[in-house]
């Protein structure tokens, strides 16, 4: 089962690397083989193999030899490692691979497609820990925050696609883990701008994408929530 997992990882995360790729360009997944982006040659089948392809060619594209982008095994191994990580669940999988598709294109483009959004809405619907009124309380409370900080800020320091992501986010941990999930997503948020900050990366007036920090702590808070919760009522 361990190696049926990481193998099915493997090959969704090849199709969520695609995917991401394509999207955001307006390309169609169904439109034709993989090309490199480089010499726009069409991509083998057999030098198209998650991960493997990638170690056997060292990396570079097998008919230009320009290097292939890291993008593409590490969202392979990623989604490897979750589908490891999570089990045979299968709605939680199918969430997971929203979820990181969400992280993807908001990281590379800060859009957040509202299609992923309403399709993990309806997922979230068979997942929620709460009551149906307490889940989508959550998420009203999560999405109103966002509005005022959008408000407040006039747009710079947060999207409408993170006040609609919002909705899904707060479903998904409900109403006892919201405040560790906000906290979690500015506390990572705030960490890596500093880093970003003083390695020069960004400024402090720079645009930094909020959904992913939003996604990652996610999975954060629904596996360390109840720790950190019990851990400030003890102080």
């Amino acid at each position: 089962m361990v190696v049926i997992l990481f193998v099915l990882g493997l090959v969704f995360g090849s199709f969520i690397s695609a995917l991401t790729w394509r999207y955001p360009r307006g390309i169609s997944v169904k439109k034709g083989r993989s090309v490199c982006p480089k010499c726009r040659k069409q991509i083998a089948w057999y030098d198209n193999i998650p991960l493997l392809s990638y170690i056997l060619l060292g990396g570079k594209c097998r008919n230009c030899r320009k290097p292939i982008s890291w993008r593409y095994p590490v969202i392979e191994l990623a989604t490897g490692i979750g589908f490891l990580l999570i089990g045979p669940q299968i709605l939680w999988l199918i969430i997971f691979c929203i979820l990181e598709i969400i992280f993807i294109i908001d990281f590379e483009h800060q859009i957040i497609p509202d299609s992923f959004v309403f399709a993990g809405l309806f997922l979230s619907l068979f997942l929620i820990p709460d009551s149906l009124f307490g889940s989508l309380f959550a998420g009203f409370l999560a999405s109103t925050l966002l509005v005022l900080i959008h408000l407040l800020t006039k747009g710079r320091g947060m999207g409408l696609g993170d006040v609609k992501f919002a909705v899904l986010g707060g479903m998904l941990v409900g109403l006892r883990l919201l405040t560790v999930w906000f906290f979690l997503a500015f506390l990572t948020g705030a960490f890596i701008g500093i880093i970003l900050i003083l390695g020069r990366k960004a400024r402090l007036k720079s645009q930094i994408a909020f959904g992913p920090f939003l996604v990652v702590a996610i999975p954060l808070a629904l596996l360390y929530g109840e720790k950190i919760l019990a851990w400030l009522y003890l102080n």
